[in-house]
């Protein structure tokens, strides 16, 4: 694991030649050794899609190459840290929480409509959320943003898990997600998460919430 804890918002990550981390723009706080940052313009390793994805969820720059030999402390605007281990299985992170993640992991971006139809849409549309979902899939380390903390809370067969939108982070598992109202539609218009939306996941995993709804 490159990602070690130096406190709850800030994590440092080793960096060995040959081998690539990918970044947040703005993420890195300090470094030390021979280590070089460029911005990624295909979006890391998902392509062109990605970085649609990424425009989407209203980040105007794409991911930050990490390389070279040395040490590099990664946080952004004082959120706290989580870090995620991967063992060959696949993470779902909304995009504008994801800090850092290595380069041994797959890329790609995920439509919330692909799962959730139109109510998928309505998500992004209403409750200030981004349409894009970034996948992450491998053997890995990632480290995702959030504020007041993270709590992972599991999702069993039988038990879906309901959590506000805004409070939403990641996901892994066999995992589907679905958005639903508990508003009629005239209800709903300025009101962007709580009562008024719920995203509802079921199957079998995890998914990662943040102790507060703020935006980052």
């Amino acid at each position: 694991m490159p990602f070690t804890r130096i406190n709850g918002k800030m994590v440092e990550a080793a960096v060995f030649p040959g081998q690539q981390l990918f970044s947040q723009r703005g993420a890195m706080i300090a470094y030390t050794g021979d280590v070089t940052f460029k911005p990624n313009l295909m979006g890391g390793q998902g392509g062109v899609m990605s970085m649609i994805g990424r425009r989407v969820a209203n980040e105007d720059t794409p991911l930050m190459t990490v390389e070279g030999r040395g040490s590099v402390l990664f946080g952004h605007g004082g959120h706290h840290v989580h870090l995620i281990d991967l063992a060959g299985d696949t993470l779902y992170v909304e995009a504008d929480r994801l800090l850092a993640f290595e380069g041994s992991l797959q890329q790609s971006t995920m439509f919330m409509g692909a799962q959730g139809g139109v109510m998928g849409i309505v998500r992004g549309q209403v409750t200030g959320q981004g349409l894009f979902t970034t996948k992450l899939t491998g053997h890995g380390s990632v480290a995702v943003m959030a504020h007041g903390g993270v709590i992972e809370l599991p999702i069993a067969q039988g038990q879906p898990v309901h959590v506000d939108p805004q409070a939403y982070v990641a996901h892994r598992g066999d995992v589907r997600n679905k958005l639903s109202t508990a508003l009629g539609w005239r209800d709903m218009i300025g009101r962007g998460s709580g009562e008024a939306f719920q995203l509802e996941l079921s199957g079998q995993g995890t998914v990662y919430v943040q102790a507060s709804e703020e935006k980052l």
